[in-house]
């Protein structure tokens, strides 16, 4: 990139393949402190591990969050009724439905993980429409024959991404 401006670069979560917008310009340090939000180091900002910290009432953060959702009355109703409340009724439920969806749920998030990069780096390349075929079908074969005209980075990046998708026995 320092001998080539118009060079771009993509950037994808390590997870979800989603692409992350970095801002590059300036120096290597400010490129840095963008990424982290300032120093992002103990050290840097002239605290310490083992400075107490201030408590203060009420509740301890649990990484609770509040948000709003909107019900019918007799879902209120039957959540009032549950031992623990609403919230603990609601995080059982969840719980349990993660639970029982949890390889579903891998398999559809790879799968999507995975169609978003091929989008975003194979899209004009020969066989992606197959390739996608055959990996929302399940097809492991068919998708790895189709990615193998690909560079070889993105085929196996690809590939990987796939993996779980091909892996996992799929519940309807």
């Amino acid at each position: 990139m320092d001998q080539d401006d118009s060079a771009q670069v993509l950037v994808f979560d390590g997870q979800t393949s989603r692409v992350i917008d970095l801002d590059l310009r300036g120096s290597v340090q400010d490129v840095r402190d963008r990424i982290t939000g300032g120093s992002g180091t103990a050290e840097a900002t002239g605290q310490s591990d083992n400075q107490e910290t201030t408590r203060r009432p009420g509740r301890p953060k649990l990484g609770v969050v509040a948000r709003e959702i909107t019900l019918l009355p007799r879902h209120w109703e039957w959540l009032a009724a549950q031992p623990g409340g609403a919230s603990v009724a609601l995080r059982k439920l969840v719980e349990a439905a993660r639970r029982d969806q949890g390889g579903s749920n891998r398999v559809r998030l790879a799968r999507e993980s995975c169609y978003r990069f091929m989008q975003a780096m194979a899209g004009d390349e020969p066989g992606f429409e197959e390739a996608s075929r055959a990996l929302f079908a399940g097809n492991e074969t068919g998708f790895r024959e189709s990615v193998s005209p690909w560079p070889a980075d993105v085929a196996a990046h690809a590939r990987r991404l796939a993996a779980p998708s091909f892996t996992e026995e799929v519940v309807a």
